[in-house]
């Protein structure tokens, strides 16, 4: 192993993150979580389960880590990377459009959330490469389901 190679293997720099989505009327909201420690306003995001699309994997920690439950797109809306690991992270983000919202879920007492208009969450999101990918989904986002 040389040095520019990353301590861990390929496919844990592989992740998926969902960017839940509602309407309230006819306003786009998404929901943002906070990372582990607290400090920065995230989405639910992390390795691609093995055996699992991406999308799937992006539900799925989307009910860890905000308890929502919904339909998540086949289409990604982006990707950003970030570096963790002594490695660069490649994740794509995916749209999920919330149908339940749990009480209490896995990751509930490490974790709040948080429901925002588009451009009050494009203000909360530290990582520009996230709220680039963010930022494309106000275009994006499907019409209010009336």
């Amino acid at each position: 192993m040389t040095s520019e190679e990353p301590p861990h293997p390929a496919w844990m720099y592989r992740q998926s993150a969902a960017l839940p989505y509602r309407f309230c009327g006819d306003d786009l909201e998404v929901l943002l979580v906070t990372s582990r420690k607290g400090k920065h306003w995230i989405v639910p995001k992390g390795i691609v389960e093995p055996g699992m699309a991406p999308p799937e994997s992006a539900a799925k920690e989307a009910e860890e880590e905000a308890g929502v439950i919904g339909e998540v797109s086949s289409e990604s809306l982006g990707s950003y990377q970030y570096h963790k690991w002594g490695g660069t992270c490649h994740v794509e983000v995916y749209p999920l459009l919330v149908r339940v919202e749990l009480d209490e879920w896995e990751e509930s007492a490490t974790r709040r959330r948080h429901w925002l208009p588009l451009p009050a969450a494009l203000l909360e999101v530290d990582d520009a490469g996230l709220r680039a990918v963010i930022a494309c989904f106000g275009g994006a986002a499907p019409a209010s389901e009336a």
